[in-house]
């Protein structure tokens, strides 16, 4: 009979220790999982700060792109105010008699296209190029009119000015923007990068959780096997107790200590007691 139970026992404690070996493994994989888990998610919170910072710094750009727009656009209107000043100006301060430079350029610019998609005959296209010269000579000679007049000089020179700050203003707007959209780009690239790790944080938590679980059963059943172990003992104590001829109440009593050992053995493994197995262990001395 005691063979049987010590066999019993035997298996029931090997059976526990199988299950401790394998809670100890769950438990080490799940601090595992736990550790990447709170990696990806520092790593997911350095990369939001990140694009945060460029989202930032975009707002900001595009703030100045806005800005700087409304100059060019400005000091566009102030070119078209101005060349039409200009244009008005040259029209009033003409030689008396002479025909608007407007449309002496205008006559010039027809017989050149002409010259260059015409079929003429060598006297035609000598006329045609006589014609030509003469209306460049008539340009320059009026252009040089105007040049001279200081109203003219004037509007024309504050013409260019304001050209010139269009121009810087737009140089401005293109440069701003471009830095503008290598914000949103990284912040863009960043936003995806904190995606894909948060979805590998999410996966770890997921199996933290599964294998949590595990190793919780490995655990519960460790337990279980333990106990019945326990209750071999007792059983096995009981009987050697008996065919030795120990009275039942010393029996008990030695019973009752050695449980109460067994419980703080137990105890200082880092396993939970019961509440019975705290009233036996205040009972035996233990607390």
């Amino acid at each position: 009979m005691l063979d049987e139970l010590q066999l019993k026992r035997e298996r029931e404690n090997q059976e526990a220790e199988r299950h401790r070996r394998r809670r100890d493994e769950l438990n080490d994989k799940t601090r595992e999982w736990v550790e990447k888990r709170d990696s990806l998610n520092a790593q997911v919170r350095g990369l939001v700060d990140t694009a945060t910072q460029h989202r930032i710094q975009r707002d900001e750009l595009n703030a100045q792109v806005r800005v700087s727009k409304e100059e060019r656009d400005k000091f566009n209107r102030r070119v078209n105010e101005l060349q039409e000043e200009l244009n008005e100006l040259k029209r009033r301060k003409l030689p008396r008699g002479a025909i608007p430079l407007g449309k002496l350029q205008q006559e010039l610019k027809r017989l050149e296209f002409k010259q260059m998609t015409s079929v003429l005959t060598v006297d035609k296209e000598r006329a045609l190029i006589e014609e030509i010269q003469r209306l460049q000579a008539e340009v320059r000679k009026l252009e040089r009119a105007l040049e001279e007049n200081e109203d003219v000089k004037k509007v024309r020179d504050e013409l260019k000015a304001a050209r010139d700050q269009a121009e810087d203003a737009h140089r401005r707007v293109s440069e701003l923007a471009e830095k503008a959209q290598s914000e949103h780009d990284q912040m863009t690239t960043l936003y995806e990068q904190s995606d894909a790790f948060r979805r590998e944080a999410d996966r770890a938590q997921e199996e933290f959780i599964k294998t949590k679980m595990l190793a919780d059963e490995e655990h519960r059943k460790h337990i279980e096997h333990i106990r019945q172990v326990h209750d071999y003992d007792k059983i096995i104590h009981g009987i050697w107790m008996k065919s030795r001829g120990v009275p039942e109440a010393a029996a008990e009593e030695v019973d009752a200590k050695r449980e109460a050992e067994q419980i703080f053995d137990r105890f200082k493994k880092g396993e939970k007691l019961s509440t019975e197995d705290l009233m036996t262990l205040q009972k035996s001395g233990y607390l």
